[in-house]
């Protein structure tokens, strides 16, 4: 019998059973806009028993919308066009194309990275839903905040502090910016083994064997044109993930695109499955390595130290907000292992069926950890709260509200030794 299930496993991986094409997903073009999608606004109000008060509150967030994060994509494409022109392959959709790049160009220039007005709205609408979701745990007057050196992640600081002082002037602001936040907001700068693995750890060979195989070149022709004098077929697939970025962030500066005059459904989910790819392995716990995601520990131990500080009356601050980036909050989401933010697997075509950028760290992602009180014993109780929708702290542990010293325990067993 061992002998008939050993022929049939073995019988599976050769047919390549285990695979899942990623031209074969059907995400929206919304989704397929990965992690430069604008934060959701299906949000519904927070509900909890009415036996549990909110005392304290933890976030830890990503800035908001913005525009592009560097010059460099919208002048590779440009450079790009401009060679197509030259050579007389250029096609109509590569005009088109042109016209959009050359326009997300003016805007942008003199603010690369910055908060849009779309970013700031979307912190000020997070801060309003949580003072009315959690309003009780502001009578304490209090709040801390910091943000990282990032002026991106300063202004969505701002902008949600001062929503919140125009709920309730009489909260008192305690906020921080600067290099000394970034061993909490920006530790992916600061560790040397991380900085050396991102820069050419074995993630990238992984990568680069995906693109290889999945990345459509098609859409690059359709706006460079089938003649066009690639230096090389690397340099085909680069700037197909290139075009890829730079529309697919449009919606994040209110920038109208319509994509279907430049990709395919298909074409559009295999070249996010590239991108979301990349973050996955670069930026989570993998099969690879698990250190993009032990970086977090620092941020991990201060979630836990200052909920423990106020529990005992160590702080006078009941909300502690933190504002940094994707790359804040995908290792600590992976540290956590939390629902849709850990996955491990040596099959990595099956990576975007199972971890979405889109879903993990949206513009304005965050998480959010609300200690409640019971009003009858007056234990504490955690809930955790993914981009405000409640999630599972503990595997296998479907419990939304979690003993405080259980959750700590947990946590404490997620820090790397």
């Amino acid at each position: 019998m061992k002998h008939i299930l050993a022929a049939v496993i073995l019988m599976a991986g050769a047919l390549g059973l285990h695979a899942a094409d990623p031209m074969l997903t059907s995400y929206s073009a919304s989704q397929c806009e990965g992690s430069l999608t604008p934060y959701p606004t299906d949000i519904n109000p927070a509900v909890y028993p009415d036996s549990l008060t909110p005392v304290f509150i933890n976030h830890v967030g990503r800035h908001g919308a913005r525009y592009p994060a560097s010059a460099v994509n919208c002048m590779t494409m440009r450079r790009a066009l401009e060679r197509a022109d030259s050579a007389g392959t250029i096609t109509p959709a590569g005009r088109k194309l042109r016209q959009l790049n050359e326009h997300i160009i003016t805007l942008s220039t003199d603010r690369w990275g910055s908060l849009d007005s779309l970013g700031m709205a979307e912190q000020r609408a997070i801060a309003t839903r949580m003072f009315y979701n959690f309003g009780e745990a502001f009578s304490g007057g209090t709040v801390n905040a910091i943000s990282s050196y990032s002026p991106r992640a300063m202004m969505s600081m701002y902008s949600f502090t001062h929503q919140l002082d125009r709920m309730d002037n009489r909260i008192n602001f305690v906020t921080t910016t600067g290099r000394m936040n970034s061993p909490i907001m920006r530790f992916f700068d600061l560790d040397t083994e991380f900085v050396e693995y991102k820069k050419q750890g074995p993630w990238l060979e992984k990568y680069n064997e995906y693109v290889e195989q999945y990345c459509p070149t098609s859409a690059i022709d359709k706006v460079l044109g089938r003649n066009f004098p690639y230096s090389s077929e690397r340099e085909r697939l680069q700037l197909a993930l290139v075009e890829y970025y730079v529309i697919a962030g449009c919606s994040a500066m209110s920038v109208d695109c319509n994509t279907t005059e430049y990709f395919t459904k298909d074409e559009y989910n295999a070249l996010w499955s590239c991108f979301n790819l990349r973050q996955y392995l670069c930026r989570t716990a993998t099969t690879v390595s698990s250190l993009p995601a032990d970086i977090a520990s620092e941020l991990l131990t201060n979630l836990i130290t200052t909920t423990e500080e106020f529990i005992e009356g160590n702080s006078p601050a009941s909300v502690q907000l933190r504002f940094g980036h994707a790359e804040t909050l995908m290792p600590l989401l992976s540290l956590l292992h939390l629902p849709g933010c850990y996955y491990l697997t040596n099959y990595f075509d099956t990576v975007g069926q199972h971890w979405r950028d889109f879903d993990v760290v949206p513009m304005a992602a965050n998480l959010q950890m609300i200690l409640f009180k019971a009003k009858d014993s007056g234990r504490y109780y955690l809930r955790v709260d993914l981009n405000e929708k409640p999630v599972s702290l503990i595997p296998n542990n479907t419990a939304r509200y979690i003993p405080w010293q259980q959750a700590r325990e947990y946590m404490l067993r997620c820090l790397p030794l």
